[in-house]
């Protein structure tokens, strides 16, 4: 049967985000604490989505333009409306909808740091609202240690009573372990109507809007409770350790439901994932890893162990290992690392390889290309099948701009190399070892750009003379025996003289 949340004519969410949040100690606002790729706003916000209103008041307070500035990034089609003071829920609810006079039907709030809330359990609150006819309907949660939390008073008949916040209640209200959750559903002609009646005479001296409930109930009107299938969505987060304990549990939610659609995670409790990215059923999620922002992982590829993904996308049948990439595209069947950089611009073709204790940034491999060994490579295009030996650097800096370097397909560039760009080294050139090129290499050349190799006789005993090394020439030169070692010398642009794979 269709939801009745789809076919509402008129609804209006509001999310209570005004908050400073002292117990953080943070100078960054509660609402904006990051978690899992969204801010504890942006997961609210996600959720409320399934509530399909035609209006979002997010209400604002401490450090409102930081979160302003925020809101325009997530959720642009919302409205922020400033509390300056900060004079209670009930009071922060008022301001939102002297915002939007011409509101009508149903209104949802939400507190803006519960970040666990299911879009399905939003919708099922609406749903349940709407269906009962009540001017009022409160999300509760059935609790282990209600310290802190309003709690839910309900009559002999276990009809809604009223909510009574902690330091308000009794004894015996306070051994109550129904909590409110801060989600609600209201008829908003009727909560209008409500919060002009709402009472500062309490602990806080604040206008508290669960006091909407007593209001309702005592002239008439029903009341409801919805009650959450799981107690941990309503959680919210006041410090930095209920932070870390809300994080924990959405890192095995999230590790949960892409276990279930066949991604492999090997070490679920070292793995985080952010809500933001996609992976394919058969990717291989080695322990230590973390993979966030838009970062997506393809059929069959493998991330791990001890990786970090940043807004990277990994092809099919790829392995990314003991590596960290920021905005970087990885292959089909491209092998990344171990102990490897890739920064924003790096794309790696079919089958491309960047080895061990490689740093690439706005580089492009074509396919087959390989990077393999200890080598930065800076603004560069490497064409396919191209090899870059050990040791090589694109010297992409002149000091004043940044310059490209271009390697064409099938290009050997010999270990030890400096490429200072901008320059070409052409298809099927080679580069002997140890060049420093400054011009360009056409095609099928060798470019052979150092020094002449000469050996002085005698060296080691006039300058080194006592060490362990003049000891060692000297027993040499007697033809005595020693350890190992060998002598011997070579063209420079010998053909084998250039780099190894």
């Amino acid at each position: 049967m269709e939801s009745r949340v789809s076919q509402a004519p008129s609804r209006t969410v509001v999310v209570l985000a005004a908050g400073e949040g002292k117990r953080m100690k943070s100078a960054t606002p509660k609402v904006l604490q990051p978690m899992l790729g969204r801010t504890l706003l942006g997961h609210v916000l996600a959720a409320a989505a399934a509530a399909e209103a035609g209006r979002t008041i997010v209400v604002v307070g401490h450090k409102a333009e930081q979160v302003e500035a925020h809101l325009a990034e997530i959720e642009p089609g919302a409205v922020p409306v400033l509390q300056a003071e900060q004079n209670g829920t009930g009071h922060a609810v008022r301001i939102a909808l002297e915002a939007a006079p011409d509101a009508a039907g149903t209104v949802v709030v939400l507190n803006g740091d519960v970040p666990l809330l299911r879009p399905e359990t939003v919708e099922a609150l609406v749903a349940a609202h709407e269906q009962s006819g009540a001017g009022a309907t409160v999300l509760a949660a059935e609790v282990a240690d209600p310290s802190g939390l309003g709690r839910i008073v309900r009559d002999a008949n276990g009809h809604l009573e009223r909510i009574v916040e902690e330091r308000d209640a009794s004894p015996q209200e306070r051994a109550l372990r129904e909590i409110n959750a801060g989600i609600y559903a209201f008829d908003l002609g009727l909560l209008r109507e409500a919060l002009g009646k709402l009472s500062t005479d309490n602990d806080q001296g604040e206008e508290y809007l669960t006091d909407v409930f007593g209001l309702l109930a005592s002239v008439g009107h029903q009341v409801a409770v919805h009650v959450a299938g799981d107690f941990r969505e309503t959680l919210g987060a006041n410090d930095k350790l209920e932070l870390a304990l809300l994080r924990v549990l959405l890192r095995d939610r999230v590790n949960s439901a892409w276990l279930r659609a066949g991604v492999s995670i090997l070490d679920p409790q070292t793995t985080w994932i952010d809500v933001t990215v996609e992976l394919e059923a058969d990717a291989v999620i080695d322990q230590n890893s973390q993979l966030q922002g838009a970062t997506r992982v393809g059929a069959g590829a493998v991330v791990g162990p001890d990786t970090t993904l940043v807004d990277t996308v990994v092809g099919a049948g790829a392995t990314v290992l003991r590596a960290h990439s920021v905005g970087a595209e990885i292959g089909p069947e491209a092998t990344v690392g171990p102990y490897s950089y890739l920064r924003p611009g790096t794309t790696l073709g079919r089958k491309a390889k960047i080895g061990g204790f490689v740093e690439a940034k706005n580089a492009e491999l074509g396919d087959g290309a390989k990077v393999p060994h200890l080598s930065y490579v800076g603004d560069a295009r490497i064409g396919a099948k191209a090899n870059i030996g050990a040791g090589t650097i694109f010297a992409n800096y002149d000091g004043v701009a940044k310059n490209r370097t271009t390697v064409g397909e099938a290009a050997f560039v010999g270990s030890d190399s400096v490429l200072m760009a901008p320059v070409e080294i052409g298809p099927g050139a080679y580069v002997a070892a140890g060049s420093a090129v400054t011009k360009d290499v056409p095609p099928g050349h060798l470019g052979v750009a150092r020094g002449q190799q000469r050996n002085i006789p005698g060296w080691v005993e006039r300058k080194r003379s006592g060490t362990a090394s003049a000891d060692a020439a000297a027993r040499a030169s007697r033809g005595e025996g020693s350890d190992s070692g060998h002598s011997g010398g070579g063209d420079p642009a010998a053909e084998g003289d250039t780099a190894r794979d």
